[in-house]
């Protein structure tokens, strides 16, 4: 059930940068556990980047301070909403763990290990917690955990994941004239703010590995009760969307999972464009056990809308009783109390991390790559 008592004081929440996507800041802000109180980012940060920051303070009555340290020194915070470009991710969180705040942060955790050991240190040090945003309490996540933990598979064998966005991600593979320059991959970004498409903003170019990984690598992680990965063997191209193959980042990857105690894992993900698939794209976990196995569709349950003289982008398919964010959410306040453990700490983040780091790196050398796991 979820908690909507309020006579607890709410905890006080900065949102540290809000340049990548806002629903995490907004699933925070929705959760009667919480107030955002300032938003706040450092002052050298580019333009775009005060713009976006700026609009959505403005947008929640609270201010917009253009100094992270400030922000700390002057709100009397208890937590952080930490939401910039991936690669500050773990930046702006050990600033707050340093000074003594829980984190919620935006996925991927980092792009770089050294970057996730530090943050671990700091979370361990000043002992804080951390949440890591994903999706693992969707209605048909939760649903086949309870499968699983209740022995109805029995032991678990193998578990495979589809992952492919029916997404775009600007122009189609081919479409560069001869002698164009390469897309520029935040000018991309940038770009694509409008839509939705921009989750590797920022001024590292990321594939969709690196981007969307952690979501289908947290649900093994979660079913196969933390069994960690110790040896991956991928293969990545950029078959669909010219910025990636600009970027020499995968837009299209399969990945195979060596794990812990005995688990066969496997993954396809793919950011596979608008006109491959009528829904957001195929999302679905097949699990096998010794006793059973079972096919889980992501999107389900789900309601299919059309109408005279729908608009030709409207959003056909609509999710329903779907309350990941705010469970998310809740998980966060309840972490702060101590009555529960994040489902996705900075340490299990970390190691997905370095599942990603070792896949991205297989699908170069075309060999299997071990897991640097903590």
């Amino acid at each position: 059930m979820m908690n909507t008592d309020r006579s607890s004081k709410p905890f006080k929440v900065g949102v540290f940068s809000v340049v990548k996507h806002c629903y995490l800041p907004r699933a925070i802000a929705a959760h009667p556990r919480f107030d955002l109180c300032c938003v706040a980012d450092d002052d050298n940060r580019p333009h775009w980047a005060h713009d976006r920051n700026a609009l959505f303070a403005e947008e929640f009555g609270i201010p917009y301070l253009r100094d992270v340290d400030a922000a700390i020194k002057s709100h009397n915070l208890d937590a952080v909403a930490v939401s910039p470009e991936a690669e500050r991710h773990c930046e702006l969180a050990i600033r707050a763990a340093e000074a003594g705040l829980h984190i919620v942060v935006d996925k991927p955790l980092s792009t770089r290990l050294e970057d996730c050991d530090r943050l671990i240190d700091a979370i361990e040090s000043n002992n804080v917690t951390c949440l890591v945003w994903n999706r693992n309490l969707l209605p048909a996540l939760i649903q086949a955990r309870t499968a699983v933990k209740d022995g109805r598979l029995g032991n678990l064998r193998s578990i495979h994941c589809d992952f492919y966005f029916s997404k775009d991600a600007g122009p189609p593979l081919g479409s560069r004239a001869k002698g164009d320059p390469p897309i520029d991959w935040l000018e991309r970004q940038l770009d694509a703010h409008a839509d939705g498409s921009d989750g590797g903003v920022g001024t590292e170019a990321m594939g969709e590995l690196q981007v969307e990984g952690i979501y289908p690598l947290a649900y093994i992680r979660m079913l196969s009760r933390e069994a960690r990965v110790n040896r991956v063997f991928a293969r990545t191209t950029a078959l669909f969307h010219q910025a990636h193959a600009d970027n020499g980042v995968d837009d299209l990857a399969s990945v195979t999972l060596e794990m812990e105690n005995g688990v066969t894992g496997s993954l396809c993900i793919g950011r596979i464009g608008a006109a491959s698939h009528p829904d957001i794209g195929e999302i679905k976990l097949h699990l096998v056990g010794d006793k059973g196995s079972m096919v889980v569709s992501e999107a389900r349950p789900e309601v299919s809308i059309h109408y005279r003289d729908q608009p030709d982008l409207e959003f056909r398919n609509r999710r329903v009783a779907d309350f990941n964010n705010y469970l998310l959410a809740e998980n966060f306040a309840c972490a702060i109390d101590g009555s529960e453990e994040p489902i996705l700490d900075a340490r299990g983040a970390r190691n997905i991390c370095a599942t990603v780091l070792a896949a991205v790196e297989s699908g170069k050398a075309g060999k299997a790559i071990s897991v640097d796991n903590r």
